[in-house]
C-alpha cells in the first residue's frame, strides 16, 4: 500500500511541475493547495531536495522547485525513497534483499519466483509512469469529463 508519505510527495510534486517556467513555490502554498500537513510536508521536500529531486533557495522570492524535468521523474524512485522496497517479500526485493527464514532454497521457490515476476512487471509500470505522464493523464481525464458534460446534439434538427 501506498503511504501517505509517498502520496504526499506525488501530490506535491505534481503541483511543482504544473508551474510556469518551474517557478519556486512556497511550502505553505503546496500543503494549502495539495491538503497537505506543513510540517509533514517540509520533511518531504527536505528528503527531496536530499535525493536531487527538487532545488530550493532561501529568502524573499524562494522556494522549491524542480531540478528534473516531469518526463524524468517515475513513481518508482519516489516510492522507493520513502517506503523503501516494491517487492512483497523481502527475497524478492532488488536493493533490499533479504533472505527468507522458512525458505528452503530460494533458487526453486515457486512463491519467491511468482513474487519477483509481479515485483518485475509493478516496477516496469512505475518506472514507466513519470510526472509528465500523470500530468497528462490528469488533462485526459478533465478533457474528457467536459465532452460528457456538455448537452449532446440531437440527430433530429
Amino acid at each position: 500500500m501506498l503511504s501517505k508519505k509517498s502520496k504526499y510527495a506525488i501530490n506535491a510534486l505534481v503541483y511543482l511541475a504544473k508551474q510556469e517556467d518551474n517557478r519556486m513555490v512556497v511550502v505553505q502554498e503546496i500543503a494549502e493547495e495539495e491538503h497537505i500537513p506543513r510540517k509533514f510536508l517540509e520533511a518531504i521536500l527536505l528528503d527531496l531536495k536530499r535525493n536531487g529531486i527538487l532545488g530550493s533557495k532561501k529568502g524573499k522570492g524562494g522556494g522549491y522547485y524542480l531540478l528534473q524535468r516531469p518526463n524524468e521523474i517515475n513513481l518508482a524512485d519516489i516510492m522507493r525513497l520513502f517506503d523503501g522496497p516494491i517487492a512483497l517479500l523481502p527475497c524478492a526485493t532488488y536493493k533490499f534483499f533479504e533472505k527468507c527464514e522458512e525458505c528452503r532454497d530460494e533458487e526453486t521457490c515457486g512463491i519467491r519466483d511468482a513474487i519477483v515476476e509481479l515485483r518485475n512487471q509493478t516496477v516496469n509500470f512505475l518506472k514507466a509512469r513519470s510526472l509528465e505522464d500523470i500530468l497528462n493523464r490528469e488533462n485526459e481525464l478533465r478533457d474528457g469529463e467536459r465532452m460528457t458534460r456538455q448537452p449532446r446534439r440531437s440527430e433530429d434538427n
